[in-house]
């Protein structure tokens, strides 16, 4: 017989009454985070597994995840990665990976207009370790592509800083953040990513 209470169902299958205290619901920033951290995990990259997620209007645009182009092997199925045989550093030497950047590929499957205004979510994981990656940062060239796109505001989940929130018209003020002074001249600044 209902006396008037409301009853839930929680994955254990226990019920509760309305009175006991369920999971707080996520904000929607973690929530599309997580998806992104989600898609990360489809990468081919044997360094770190980047997903992103493109949302306008609370819509989910296109995602995208690092890889080597369609058609082409991968660098798990290679079993080497060009760039670390090489001991290149992170954030340099781009035209040496195979690799297409999680945040390009979600540009590439969505259409400019649909992407006017959006927000792009962006988690890297260490291939090795499986944890988030720290210092995570769009390299220049995804800062190129995410300005042209119409994009105006990346949100990043690193390891050590949390989440961190990116207005696009300030990397376009900034000049993409690729120029600093150094000396009383303006020289190329040298920035992490991949």
């Amino acid at each position: 017989m209902h006396n008037g209470s409301v009853m839930r169902i929680r994955k254990t299958g226990k019920k509760t009454s309305s009175a006991e205290q369920l999971p707080a619901r996520i904000s929607k920033t973690d929530y599309y985070l997580d998806i992104a951290q989600k898609v990360a995990s489809r990468s081919t990259c044997l360094r770190r597994n980047y997903g992103a997620v493109i949302v306008n209007n609370d819509q989910i645009i296109a995602t995208g995840y690092n890889g080597a182009p369609r058609g082409t092997r991968n660098c798990i199925d290679l079993g080497v990665c060009y760039r670390e045989a090489l001991g290149v550093k992170r954030g340099e030497r781009y035209e040496l990976c195979r690799g297409i950047h999680a945040e390009q590929n979600a540009i590439i499957h969505a259409s400019r207009f649909e992407m006017m205004g959006g927000t792009l979510y962006v988690v890297g994981v260490d291939h090795g370790t499986a944890k988030l990656v720290d210092g995570a940062e769009c390299c220049r060239m995804c800062k190129r592509a995410i300005v042209n796109s119409g994009i105006t505001r990346v949100v990043i989940r690193d390891g050590v800083r949390g989440v961190l929130e990116y207005l696009v018209a300030d990397w376009v003020r900034d000049n993409l953040g690729e120029l600093e002074r150094k000396g009383g001249k303006l020289v190329p600044r040298m920035v992490s990513g991949y």
